[in-house]
């Protein structure tokens, strides 16, 4: 797993959903408001993945418990799989939505 590519990946996925929502809005929607969510679990990810990096670099100068760095690790492994998964099943709707039709 590289750390520098996953960030990369999460900063292009944090523009996109920020243009996303930069758009005029009229009423809040329910689009909007899943932005919000993608947002937040994309900023929380990135948080759990830099800790965890932080942990790692701690514990190789002897400064953190190497059962702390598993946790912070695995924790952010999951949160990862967990965007991803979404990601994964946003495209497939909007493959759906494109077959779809008119």
């Amino acid at each position: 797993m590289d750390p520098a590519g996953i960030r990369a990946y999460q900063q292009q996925m944090l523009e996109a959903a920020g243009q996303a929502a930069g758009t005029p809005k009229v009423e809040e929607t329910a689009g909007a408001q899943f932005t919000e969510l993608v947002q937040g679990a994309l900023e929380a990810t990135n948080t759990s993945l830099a800790q965890a990096e932080q942990l790692t670099a701690s514990a190789a100068t002897g400064q953190a418990e190497l059962v702390d760095v598993v946790t912070a690790v695995a924790a952010a492994e999951v949160q990862l799989e967990t965007v991803m998964a979404v990601r994964d099943q946003v495209i497939r709707a909007y493959n759906e939505i494109l077959r779809m039709p008119i």
